[in-house]
């Protein structure tokens, strides 16, 4: 998985981390859950602000 794979991310939290309000989550927390991921293979530091954001909107969709 890279950055970019926003709902194959969101999927693979709501997985991972069942029991926790995505709304609830700091972007700091979320970067570290992302890189954390089995098969998550990327750059730390291509990842910015926006991507995170997609990120989340997108584990919020996929948690409701």
């Amino acid at each position: 998985m890279k950055w970019i794979d926003t709902y194959q991310i969101a999927e693979a939290l709501v997985d991972t981390h069942p029991d926790i309000d995505p709304k609830t989550v700091r972007f700091t927390q979320l970067r570290e859950w992302v890189m954390a991921l089995p098969g998550f293979e990327d750059d730390p530091a291509r990842c910015g602000e926006k991507i995170l954001e997609a990120i989340q909107m997108a584990w919020i969709e996929e948690a409701e």
